[in-house]
């Protein structure tokens, strides 16, 4: 079966060898740039008392030249189009996550969609890390979880729903519990290894006893379309429903078009 057949399937695949060893290296240049020099977008996900330290950023790939190197001269916008079976894709934005050696922080299940501001199927986020991540560190995915329905998002630390109100959205489903309902997906990676999953895929990470720094690039495909919310998504985008009405492509420049019709798109200057 095929890699886009398995993604269509399952909701989440790995891909080994996507990236080459300069591009690997430029994914850690990428990284500790970032952890140089945090964004105002950057926050702190694990608790003080943890000996370690979960790190997150997001939207940074104006400002750092690697993420744009990666995003626009590897081969991830051709296995993006392919994944999502999308004409056109677009850059929905960054997400650099990095457990510090000994973090015990997990990141509980959950889908990442609902916390954003877009409506559509054809998404994919490719998971991307720079450090080898054994089995019982890697992301955990529920097979065919991408077909539905929608989960409340919670926050991770304290388990408040902040986004879609009480009740209006399904309970995430007790997966440890009942492993012939909810088949676990996961797959030790070392670098150069990128794990794709469609947005709406229920995933989950442990802590990790080593330094584990990851890239999550985001995509959209041919059917997302704007979803405004009353409420301020996981990323935020100030003023993006002043200028795209709901139901609109992402086509502004915070979401550049990295595939179109079979050809790779320029870098944005």
């Amino acid at each position: 079966m095929s890699l886009a057949a398995d993604f269509a399937r399952d909701g989440a695949v790995v891909i080994r060898g996507a990236l080459m060893p300069a591009q690997v290296e430029t994914l850690r240049k990428g990284i500790d740039t970032n952890l140089a020099a945090p964004s105002a977008n950057a926050k702190v996900a694990s608790s003080p008392d943890d000996p370690g330290r979960f790190v997150e950023d997001f939207c940074c790939w104006a400002d750092n030249p690697h993420y744009r190197a990666l995003i626009w001269q590897s081969d991830l916008p051709r296995l993006a189009a392919a994944l999502t079976g999308s004409a056109r894709v677009r850059l929905y934005h960054d997400h650099m996550l990095t457990k510090a050696a000994g973090t015990r922080q997990p990141t509980p299940w959950h889908q990442d969609q609902p916390y954003y501001n877009i409506a559509g199927t054809r998404t994919v986020s490719f998971w991307i890390p720079a450090d080898p991540v054994p089995r019982e560190a890697t992301l955990e995915f529920v097979a065919g979880s991408h077909l539905g329905p929608w989960l409340m998002p919670r926050t991770f630390m304290d388990s408040q729903a902040r986004w879609f109100p009480e009740g209006s959205l399904e309970e995430l489903p007790d997966v440890d519990a009942d492993p012939a309902r909810y088949p676990v997906l996961g797959w030790a990676v070392e670098p150069g290894d990128v794990v794709a999953f469609n947005m709406l895929s229920l995933h989950r990470a442990a802590g990790s006893a080593g330094e584990r720094r990851v890239l999550s690039l985001r995509f959209v495909g041919d059917d997302v379309r704007h979803a405004p919310r009353e409420w301020t998504t996981s990323p935020d985008f100030p003023g993006l429903a002043e200028r795209l009405p709901a139901g609109a492509e992402l086509d502004d420049p915070l979401f550049p078009l990295v595939w179109a019709d079979g050809t790779p798109c320029e870098m944005p200057q």
